[in-house]
């Protein structure tokens, strides 16, 4: 009997015995994440090996080489930060703004990590020009990958320091979703993430807010008249974050829910005409 006739039957009780294995490390969802590494493994020994990683605290993503986002398929690893569901909510706003720009459409995403804002909005938005920005060394590696599949422009340095400057005064959507745990917060995050992901990605100093300010600070000078920002935020930090928006001169200031309606996307926009920041 050929391997694809047999594989179906297998399936059942491999399914069954990396349940047991997930449920047993403590997995949550051990029977979906089961059913997800079954899939994707290419045979049994591949499979017992990709439960093993999972099973020691590896992230789900690293285990399988992608994250979904949106309908996108982004590739994912050691070293760069896992794209999350809640982030979709701020990549649809910010495709919605963009396809509403005069063209030559502009988009820019700060910390990219992967790449998926960035990748998200060059495929949504056909014809725009897309830049990101990364630090990380290890997330680049990745967002290399990632922004080559879907033509974005990936420039290796902090925040904005690597844009152009004949991009000042230019960008209609302008993303980060800054690293915003409080330093303190780190040790209560779950295991996979506090154990390998880039600490870079998550730590936003004391307040978790270090980064926005910065971001916030510096948007006035890149965004055109009537230009957004948007950037991710924790569920606790609305008021404040809001607060360093409107103290930057944006307007139209908001703090919008994810799915689960917690506090997530902070959007502020340069005001039209010229005026503002």
């Amino acid at each position: 009997m050929s391997p694809a006739v047999s594989a179906p039957r297998r399936q059942p009780e491999e399914v069954a015995w990396a349940t047991r294995e997930l449920a047993a490390a403590g997995c949550v969802s051990a029977a979906a994440e089961a059913r997800w590494l079954v899939e994707e493994a290419a045979d049994q020994r591949a499979l017992r090996a990709m439960v093993a990683r999972r099973a020691a605290g590896e992230p789900l993503q690293y285990v399988i080489g992608w994250a979904p986002f949106g309908r996108l398929r982004l590739r994912v690893g050691p070293g760069v930060f896992v794209p999350r569901p809640e982030t979709e909510g701020l990549a649809d706003r910010a495709a919605r703004h963009l396809r509403a720009a005069t063209p030559p459409r502009t988009a820019v995403d700060l910390c990219t990590g992967s790449g998926a804002i960035a990748c998200f909005l060059a495929a949504e938005v056909p014809g725009a020009r897309v830049l990101a920005t990364e630090l990380d060394p290890g997330a680049l590696a990745w967002a290399r990958v990632n922004a080559a599949a879907h033509g974005v422009r990936l420039l290796p340095g902090d925040l904005d320091g690597p844009l152009p400057a004949e991009l000042a005064g230019r960008v209609d959507v302008l993303c980060a979703n800054v690293p915003y745990v409080p330093t303190r917060a780190i040790a209560t995050l779950p295991r996979d993430v506090r154990d390998h992901e880039p600490r870079l990605a998550l730590d936003g100093g004391p307040d978790g807010l270090d980064v926005l300010r910065r971001v916030a600070a510096h948007a006035g000078r890149w965004l055109a008249p009537g230009g957004f920002l948007l950037c991710e935020i924790g569920d606790d930090q609305g008021e404040a974050a809001a607060g360093l928006l409107e103290a930057a001169g944006l307007t139209e200031v908001a703090v919008l829910p994810d799915l689960a309606g917690r506090d997530r996307v902070l959007e502020g926009r340069r005001a039209p005409g010229g005026g503002g920041p």
